[in-house]
């Protein structure tokens, strides 16, 4: 992990006072670029998600799903956990932290707003910061890389029902035409591109021409990033100013989704025998979140001064730190996960002779 990305929550937290301190200072000059917008879908910030995304969807090859069958049981927890149960936990969780539990210490008028911004921070898996947490847990490459490009091709029909399921179950409403443009314009669209890009490089330089390209835009993309959440504190200033406990009731059912989809993954793997260098990035991919494309679409359906993106922000926020100390978890259990993996394996086959006798 680079320097920028291991002080990431750092540069969040100082783009929450930047974003803060500008947005008081310069009111007219946020609500100028607040009212750029275009079918309810914001040009500012459309364009940051592109910087943002684009270069991360590069990393991804699509002919890796070829390998899924490889590792089918670890592909398989991670399919289970990512899509049929981590976006109604995180539901479920939003109702009774959010609706329930902190109620009285949030604003009434955006309690529904803060659940909304919870689920579309579950409903989608990472993809990018995946690569890194599988790296630091010794992962195994093939079975990340294969998982990540299955779950980005199952998020392009699955994203948009599964939002529209949960928020309509809580009452909220959607607006369906914006929620379908946002995932042709923050998911189809920059797959498009960024494979169209990546085969272009690839036909061009190869691999090391592939990854000089993406030295070069990763801080484009994570300073696209920055700038985004810079835009969303100003919109939200006087809110944080007011109820700065917001941020951290929010944080609180982040973390509790975090790790109770991390370690049911990770012992769903265990008890069917997959290696550790398969079950670490399937606990990890189970329990990152793709917060990029949920702030994006948060804004989008909710708009900058939402409760929504706020929620989503909040994800942003404690990304680093609480996926660092899950691959701590992952790294520092390996002793005890491979004496129980053992014991779920089936006992070798005897040689046809012994069989015989």
């Amino acid at each position: 992990m680079g320097r920028f990305e291991r002080w990431l929550s750092a540069w969040v937290a100082a783009c929450i006072v930047a974003g803060i301190g500008l947005g008081r200072g310069f009111p007219a000059a946020f609500a100028a670029l607040g009212d750029a917008q275009v079918a309810n879908v914001n040009l500012p910030v459309a364009v940051l998600v592109w910087l943002m995304i684009v270069p991360m969807l590069m990393k991804v090859d699509f002919a890796a799903l070829r390998a899924v069958g490889r590792h089918w049981k670890g592909a398989g927890v991670t399919l289970f956990v990512n899509w049929a149960v981590k976006p109604f936990s995180m539901a479920l969780l939003g109702w009774l932290c959010i609706g329930v539990l902190f109620r009285p210490w949030l604003p009434a008028a955006q309690i529904e707003s803060y659940i909304a911004g919870l689920v579309l921070l579950a409903a989608a898996p990472c993809t990018a910061m995946v690569f890194v947490w599988s790296n630091l847990c010794r992962g195994e490459p093939h079975f990340t890389l294969a998982q990540v490009a299955l779950n980005d091709a199952i998020m392009l029909v699955a994203f948009a029902p599964i939002v529209g399921l949960l928020l309509g179950l809580s009452a909220i409403t959607i607006p369906y035409p914006t929620l379908l443009l946002s995932v042709l314009l923050y998911i189809l669209a920059p797959i498009a591109i960024a494979q169209g890009l990546r085969r272009a490089c690839l036909a061009r330089g190869g691999q090391a021409a592939l990854d000089r390209l993406l030295r070069r835009l990763g801080p484009l993309s994570l300073l696209a990033l920055l700038a985004t959440l810079v835009l969303l504190f100003g919109f939200q200033g006087e809110t944080i100013v007011r109820q700065p406990l917001v941020i951290a009731l929010l944080a609180v059912p982040i973390l509790l989704q975090v790790y109770f989809n991390a370690g049911l993954a990770y012992w769903l793997n265990r008890r069917f025998g997959v290696a550790h260098c398969v079950a670490g990035p399937s606990a990890l991919i189970g329990a990152s979140n793709f917060f990029e494309l949920a702030v994006a679409a948060a804004i989008a359906l909710f708009g900058l001064r939402s409760g929504a993106a706020l929620a989503t922000v909040v994800g942003v926020l404690i990304e680093v730190p609480v996926m660092l100390s899950v691959v701590r978890i992952v790294n520092r259990s390996r002793g005890w996960y491979e004496r129980g993996a053992a014991a779920g394996r089936p006992p070798p086959a005897l040689p046809q002779s012994s069989v015989s006798r």
